[in-house]
Parts: C-alpha cells; sequence; structure tokens
C-alpha cells in the first residue's frame, strides 16, 4: 500500500468515527512477546490453550492432527517475528465436528468505540500478514459472543508474505457488554468439519449458523508439509485497513501483562515479596507489576524454597495458593506450606537452583 493510498483510508476511518492512535484492539499483533515460551510441540488434543506468543489461544476438537506453534523469525518486512503453525501428524479424514481455531478474545470495554448495536455502528476493518508452505484457503472471522452473531470472510496463503485487507462491515443489531468480560472473538478457522463448513459462508454480520462459519476453507491438517505463519494482526474501525500500528515494546508487554505474567526462568529467580513464617506455613503479600483483568489463578511448578532469614536454611514450599486480591487486583495475597517448621521469620522467597521453576499468574479470558 502506497502512503498516499494508507493516508487516504486513515482520513476515511476518521471521518467514519475510527483512525488515530491506538486503533489496534488486538494485543500483540506482531507476534514480539511470548512470555510462556518460543515453541510448543505436540499439540491438539481437544481443548483450549494459550501456548507461545501472547494473548493468541487455538481450540481444537476431534481431530487427529497434531501441530507445533511457535514464535517464528520469518516475517514481513517492518516486522521480526510471527506466529507459526507446523503440522506434525496429518489428519486427512475429517469428521464433522473437528475444528482448530486460532483466536484472540478482546475486552468488551475495549470494543465499546464500535458503537455496535446502534444505528452508528461503526464498521470493523480487519488486516493481517500471512504465508505458508503451498496455496490455501481458511476464513477470518469476527464473533460477538455477547450477541452470539458473526462474520466471516476467506483469505488466500501463498508461500510469499501477503498483506489481508478485509473489510467486515458494521453491525446494529446487539451491543457489546461493557465489562472486562470477552465480547468479541477475532478467529482464523484453519480446520474444520461439515458442522462448520457445510452451509453457505456467513459474510455479513447475522445471527450464528454454525455450518456457516468456514465454509471453503482448506485444512492445516491435509499433511506433514503444512504451515502457517501470521503476523501484523489489526482490527479497527472503519471502512479501511490502516498500516499496522506498532508500539514500543513496553507497551506492548504491559497490555500482556495484564492477563499473564510469571517469575522464574533462571536458576534462582527471586519472586518478588517475602514470605512471613507461621509454624509449618507461610504468608506473603505480592504488589503486580500491573492492574490485572480480574483476580489471577496461580500456577507453580519447580522448586520453590523460602529461606527462613538471610544465611538461614532453606525450606521447600508445597501447596502454594492464592488467598485473596483487592478489588483493583493489583495486591494479591496467598500462602504455601513449607517442609519443616520455620518459626516466625521473614523470609525471600527463590527457585532454588531450577531453572525451570515457573510461578505465573493468569487472569485470562
Amino acid at each position: 500500500m502506497s502512503k498516499a493510498a494508507d493516508l487516504a483510508n486513515l482520513i476515511g476511518n476518521i471521518n467514519a468515527g475510527g483512525g488515530g492512535v491506538n486503533r489496534n484492539v488486538v494485543i500483540n499483533g506482531a507476534m514480539n512477546v511470548a512470555q510462556r515460551g518460543t515453541s510448543t510441540t505436540g499439540l491438539g488434543a481437544d481443548g483450549t490453550s494459550y501456548n507461545t506468543v501472547d494473548r493468541f489461544q487455538f481450540t481444537v476438537s476431534g481431530t487427529a492432527g497434531r501441530f507445533t506453534m511457535s514464535q517464528d523469525s520469518s516475517a514481513p518486512s517492518g516486522f521480526s517475528k510471527s506466529l507459526k503453525f507446523d503440522c506434525t501428524t496429518a489428519d486427512t479424514s475429517i469428521a464433522s465436528g473437528e475444528l482448530l481455531m486460532l483466536s484472540q478474545l478482546i475486552e468488551g470495554q475495549n470494543v465499546q468505540h464500535f458503537a455496535k448495536g446502534t444505528s452508528d455502528a461503526k464498521p470493523f476493518a480487519v488486516s493481517f500478514y500471512v504465508k505458508g508452505n503451498a496455496s490455501a484457503t481458511y476464513v477470518a472471522e469476527l464473533y460477538d459472543g455477547d450477541n452470539n452473531r458473526c462474520v466471516s470472510k476467506t483469505f488466500s496463503v501463498t508461500t510469499d508474505w501477503t498483506r489481508i485487507e478485509l473489510s467486515m462491515g458494521a453491525d446494529t443489531t446487539g451491543a457489546f457488554d461493557n465489562d472486562n468480560a470477552v465480547s468479541l472473538y477475532f478467529n482464523i478457522w484453519l480446520h474444520g468439519g461439515s458442522n462448520y463448513t457445510g452451509g453457505t459462508l456467513n459474510t455479513s454480520w447475522n445471527a450464528v449458523t454454525q455450518a456457516n462459519r468456514a465454509v471453503g476453507i482448506s485444512s492445516l491438517f491435509d499433511s506433514t508439509d503444512r504451515t502457517f505463519f501470521l503476523t501484523g494482526v489489526q482490527v479497527e474501525a472503519g471502512q479501511n485497513a490502516t498500516e499496522f500500528e506498532h508500539e514500543p515494546i513496553e507497551r506492548t508487554l504491559a497490555k500482556c501483562k495484564r492477563y499473564y505474567h510469571f517469575y522464574g526462568g533462571s536458576s534462582y529467580a527471586h519472586f518478588p515479596s517475602l514470605g512471613q513464617g507461621n509454624s509449618s506455613s507461610i504468608n506473603w503479600n505480592h504488589e503486580l507489576p500491573v492492574e490485572m483483568r480480574n483476580t489471577p489463578t496461580l500456577a507453580t511448578s519447580g522448586d520453590w524454597r523460602v529461606q527462613d532469614t538471610y544465611g538461614g536454611s532453606y525450606y521447600t514450599l508445597s501447596s502454594i495458593s492464592i488467598s485473596s486480591g483487592d478489588s483493583t487486583t493489583k495486591l494479591v495475597r496467598g500462602s504455601a506450606t513449607t517442609s519443616s517448621a520455620i518459626g516466625t521469620d521473614i523470609g525471600r522467597i527463590l527457585a532454588y537452583g531450577d531453572s525451570s521453576a515457573r510461578w505465573a499468574y493468569s487472569a485470562e479470558l
């Protein structure tokens, strides 16, 4: 796209009520942040999961296909990272209920400016960059989870990086809830059975008919040679897609940490809180680096210990849990049991020589 054309699109979007800064409601669309890791193999069992690149979730149902998901260095000009799917086990006998879908879930309070469900509703412009190992066709979908409405458009993948620009239209039916729960889903359909592909593609906003959601798609699982790369994902208000809105990495990282962040990853990594001992248990308070979406859940792995005093003995922690969070989800309180009584001392908490240890908070949608 030329600079003149992009400027014209931006002006057009501003006139339509969109445009300006902070116009992209997708977080980490450039695939720069991957707190959970850069590669996960053997994926494809039924369920929904976040792996590798932050804020991008996949959903799988019914397939025997398997894939590796990774943050990759292949990227179009102006980008350095992409999200890659690599089929490792094919599934060419597709049952009716099978699906593989990549999604980003977006809070209702972040999409109020689309004025969906009103006479002033603004159109959705969707854009992203894709490539693969061969020609393929997939479907991009916007799904309104508050009102069970959606719109879908096909797009083509080639062996070269291609920018996809899709105008998804406005929807005067069904307003988004103004809260911190999910309202808008950005979905890419990579595999689907007849339950989702057996009808007529839903190319304008309508009540959901499952068979119309992913009509005409290829399958990521049609060959173990199949790959799919994605980056530069943007969803904005306006009739026309504009140039991707790059932002400083620290801003993207802070946005991602609203939903997930962790401590650990190196030997003797410190958890930024002290434990107050009480017999065979400790309590701790932790002020979070950013306000999370809601009170997070806690998952720990590896060897976490408390040192009862500086230079004192180390005691293994178990049954680590959050006991409460304040109304702004900025402060959490928790407790853990210890392998031995530690009196009433205050001690530091750390991953005891375990570089694989993780202490992770999640408030994902």
